[in-house]
């Protein structure tokens, strides 16, 4: 596996468990539809969270939330929408992002709620 596959997935562990320590029950990971991959999909309350997980070995370059472009948003919540009206779900929908900074340094996690609306 390429490094940064191997760091995503580390990412998306650290996030997994993040959320389960809030309180959040995962219902799915790595879902996808088309051309889209959503990293986590939860729930908290009555709250359906779509987390995109963003991780990097540094913020040199930026934050890793600064990674997700719009095209990749589009295709999420279109993923989404299908997956909502597939379930026959009635919930509030709220697109979160898991910004993570991983290095020999340690670990920085930020937990942005409603990201995509940020942007």
């Amino acid at each position: 596996m390429a490094q940064h596959n191997e760091l995503g997935k580390k990412g998306e562990e650290l996030a997994t468990d993040f959320l389960l320590k809030k309180g959040y029950e995962i219902i799915i990971r790595n879902y996808t539809y088309q051309k889209a991959e959503v990293d986590i999909i939860a729930k908290k309350e009555n709250i359906l969270a779509i987390v995109e997980v963003k991780t990097r070995t540094s913020a040199s370059f930026g934050d890793p939330q600064e990674f997700l472009k719009p095209k990749q948003m589009q295709r999420i919540i279109k993923a989404v929408d299908f997956f909502v009206n597939d379930n026959e779900m009635e919930i509030e929908v709220r697109f979160d992002i898991i910004a993570i900074v991983l290095n020999k340094k340690g670990m920085s996690l930020e937990h942005l709620e409603n990201a995509f609306y940020h942007f």
